[in-house]
C-alpha cells in the first residue's frame, strides 16, 4: 500500500497534482464513502476508483461491459507497475486457478470483471472470500432503463450491496441525463449527497451537423484534413459499414470494417488493429465503442443519424480522450429521422420507453436544427451550460434565419393536393413549376401550387421538406417509396398558423475553409517539434509490437508532444513529463532519452 493519493498519482501514474473533481472523489472514497461520478470521457473517470483501490485494504473490483476494454485496461495498469487482471470467459481454466489463488493470497490490487461472469454464483461466492477495498461499476449507465446502451446483466448489478455490504461502491458514467442518474443511485443505494457531477464539456472536440447533400463528397472534405490520423466512422447499417470501408481503402485510407454481423474474429482482429496500429479508420456500427480506451482518436464522423443525443455525446466522446484537439461530423437527412421514428413506432418496447425515446429523437432533432451554439444546445440536454464556445459549425458561421410560415403553408399544401403519396424530389419538382413528364402525367402541372415555390431554389426545398420532417410536420413512408404525408400536427399547423423560424442551407464549404482547418490543425504541434514526435512515436511502436500491447498504454501522444517539446537529457529531467510514472522510467527512460540525444545529435551534424 501506499502512504497517499498524492504519492501514488505522482509514482504510478506521473502526475503532479488531480484534475477538477478527482482530488475530491478519490478522498471520499479512501475514507469508505459512496460515489456517483458523472465526468467527460477523457476526464480521469478510471483515476477515481483505481487511486483509492491501491489506498484501502484489500483488492478492487471493477465492473466493466467489455472483455476488449478490460484487457486494455489490465494492460496499461501492468505497464504502470500496478498487479491487475481480468477474471472473463477466454481464460482457459489453469489460467483462471492461477488468478484465484493470486486473489486470496491477497497479489492482485485491481481485478477487472464483466457482469456476466460477476453473476455467475461461483464468482460470487469466491469473491465473498476475499476482502474488497471498494466496486467500481464502469459505464453506470447501462444499468437504467432510460440509458441509451441498456444491458440486462447491469440491470442485475442491485444485488451489489447485499452481497459486499462492507465495500463502497462507485458508479461512473459519462453519458447519464437527469433519470438516468437518479435510477442508477436507487439501484446502488447510493445518497444523494454522494453524487459528483463533473460535468460535460468537452472542450477540446468541434462540432459539426451537416444536411445530407453528396455523402461521400462531404466525408472526404472532412477526412482531407485527417490524414495520417485514427477516427471512427458510424453508419447505421451493416452493409454500409462495409461499403464505406472498402471506399475508403480506394481512396487511399487504412480503412476496415465492425459490425455485429462479422465473424467474431475478424470482429476482434480489426479492433486489435484498431488499437495497436497508426492511422486506422474504423467504419462501425454502434456495435463497436464502449468504452473504447484509445486516446488519440482525432475524429468522429457520423453518416447516418445517431439514435439521442446521448448516444451522439457518447460516440463523440470517443474522439479526443488525451485532450488534445479533435474533429467531429454528422450528416443527416429527411430519410434518416423517418427511419429513426420507424424504428420507434415498429419497436416491441412498452409505451412509456417508446415515448420517452421520441422525445429523446426530438430533442436530437432540435440539436441538428439550432441556430444557436452546438455545444450550449448539447450541454444543456445533460443541466450543464457554457458560454458561446466558438468551436462550433454554428459559432464559426452562423445560419441564417428566415420566417418559414408561408413556405411550410406551400409545402404542406402541395404534399395534400398530390395525393400525401409522392416523395421530396417529386413535390420540389411541383413547387418550382417544373416540365415533367410525369408531372404532367399525374395532371399536377394543372394544380394550384404548381410553380408557386420558385422564390427558394431547389436545395432550399429539400432544406425546409427537412425541416419540416424534422418538426413533426410531414411523416414519410419508408415501407413505401418514401412518399410524404401531412402528419396530425402538420394539419393542426395549417389551421393554426404559428410561428415558424427555419434554417436557411448552408453555402458549399469552399475548399479554402478545408485548407484552413488543416493549417489549423498542423498548428496544433510547433513544426520544430514534429520530427522528434514522430522519431518518438516510431520507438514507442516498435516496443509495442515487441510486448504485442496498443501504443497507448506505454505513452500517450500528448506525453511525447512533451517530451519532443522539453527534450529532457537525464532520467531526472524525463522524470518531470506529465505521464512518466516510476514503473514506465524505469522500464522505458533510457529507450527515449537515445532517441532525444540521437535525434538532437542528427539535427546539430
Amino acid at each position: 500500500m501506499y502512504s497517499s493519493p498524492t504519492e501514488i498519482l505522482r509514482s504510478v501514474y506521473g502526475y503532479d497534482g488531480f484534475r477538477g473533481r478527482q482530488g475530491e472523489i478519490v478522498e471520499h472514497m479512501v475514507a469508505g464513502g459512496n460515489a456517483f461520478v458523472l465526468m467527460p470521457t477523457g476526464g480521469g473517470k478510471s483515476l477515481c476508483y483505481q487511486i483509492p483501490a491501491l489506498c484501502r485494504p484489500g483488492m478492487g473490483l471493477v465492473i466493466s461491459p467489455l472483455i476488449a476494454l478490460m484487457a486494455d485496461q489490465v494492460a496499461a495498469l501492468v505497464q504502470a507497475g500496478v498487479r491487475a487482471a481480468a477474471l472473463n470467459s477466454d481464460l482457459a481454466p489453469a489460467a483462471r486457478d492461477e488468478l484465484w489463488q493470486a486473489m486470496r493470497a491477497g497479489e492482485l490490487d485491481l481485478l477487472y470483471v464483466a457482469p456476466e461472469t460477476l453473476l455467475r454464483p461461483d464468482t460470487l461466492a469466491g469473491l465473498k472470500q476475499i476482502p474488497l477495498s471498494l466496486i467500481a461499476i464502469d459505464e453506470a449507465h447501462c444499468m437504467s432503463q432510460w440509458g441509451h446502451d441498456f444491458r440486462p446483466s447491469y440491470r442485475q448489478l442491485d444485488i451489489l450491496p447485499d452481497h459486499f455490504p462492507d465495500a463502497p461502491r462507485m458508479a461512473l458514467t459519462a453519458t447519464a441525463d437527469a433519470p438516468t442518474r437518479q435510477e442508477i443511485v436507487e439501484l446502488l443505494r447510493i445518497g444523494e449527497a454522494d453524487c459528483f457531477i463533473a460535468g460535460f464539456d468537452r472542450p477540446n472536440i468541434r462540432y459539426a451537423i451537416e444536411e445530407k447533400d453528396s455523402p461521400r463528397r462531404q466525408l472526404l472534405g472532412f477526412l482531407e484534413r485527417h490524414k495520417g490520423e485514427s477516427g471512427i466512422i458510424y453508419c447505421l447499417s451493416k452493409r454500409k459499414t462495409e461499403e464505406t470501408a472498402s471506399w475508403l481503402e480506394g481512396q487511399g485510407f487504412r480503412a476496415l470494417a465492425y459490425h455485429g454481423g462479422m465473424d467474431k474474429a475478424a470482429r476482434e482482429q480489426n479492433q486489435r488493429r484498431f488499437q495497436r496500429e497508426e492511422a486506422v479508420v474504423m467504419v462501425a456500427t454502434i456495435a463497436f465503442g464502449m468504452g473504447i480506451d484509445k486516446p488519440d482518436v482525432r475524429f468522429v464522423a457520423h453518416l447516418d443519424l445517431p439514435g439521442s443525443i446521448e448516444a451522439y455525446y457518447q460516440e463523440t466522446g470517443r474522439a479526443g480522450r488525451d485532450g488534445l484537439p479533435a474533429d467531429t461530423l454528422m450528416l443527416y437527412g429527411a430519410d434518416d429521422i423517418a427511419l429513426r421514428r420507424r424504428f420507434i413506432d415498429e419497436s416491441d418496447a412498452p409505451e412509456q420507453r417508446r415515448r420517452m425515446e421520441r422525445q429523446k429523437l426530438d430533442a436530437l432533432l432540435g440539436l441538428c436544427e439550432t441556430a444557436q451554439c452546438r455545444r450550449q444546445v448539447l450541454l444543456g440536454y445533460f443541466g450543464d451550460g457554457c458560454e458561446p464556445c466558438g468551436n462550433c459549425d454554428t459559432c464559426a458561421a452562423p445560419p441564417e434565419l428566415f420566417d418559414g410560415l408561408v413556405a411550410a403553408q406551400k409545402a404542406l399544401s402541395c404534399i395534400y393536393r398530390t395525393g400525401e403519396r409522392f416523395g421530396q424530389a417529386y413535390i420540389v419538382e411541383v413547387l418550382l413549376g417544373r416540365e415533367d413528364e410525369r408531372i404532367a402525367r399525374f395532371g399536377h402541372d394543372r394544380i394550384s401550387t404548381f410553380g408557386i415555390g420558385t422564390e427558394h431554389d431547389q436545395a432550399t426545398w429539400r432544406a425546409i421538406l427537412r425541416q419540416l420532417i424534422a418538426h413533426g410536420l410531414v411523416n414519410v413512408d419508408l415501407a413505401g417509396h418514401g412518399g410524404l404525408s401531412i402528419s396530425d400536427d402538420g394539419r393542426a399547423f395549417l389551421r393554426d398558423k404559428p410561428a415558424l423560424m427555419l434554417r436557411a442551407p448552408r453555402p458549399a464549404r469552399k475548399e479554402r475553409g478545408r485548407k484552413a482547418a488543416r493549417q489549423e490543425a498542423a498548428a496544433a504541434m510547433p513544426a520544430e517539434h514534429r520530427g522528434l514526435f514522430e522519431a518518438l512515436r516510431e520507438k514507442r511502436i516498435e516496443l509495442a509490437r515487441a510486448q504485442n500491447v496498443p501504443p497507448y498504454v506505454i505513452f500517450h501522444d500528448r506525453t511525447l508532444a512533451e517530451m519532443a517539446a522539453v527534450r529532457p537529457r537525464s532520467r531526472a529531467a524525463m522524470a518531470g513529463i506529465p505521464g512518466i510514472g516510476d514503473a514506465k522510467l524505469e522500464r522505458y527512460g533510457t529507450a527515449f532519452l537515445e532517441v532525444i540525444t540521437g535525434y538532437e545529435a542528427r539535427a546539430e551534424a
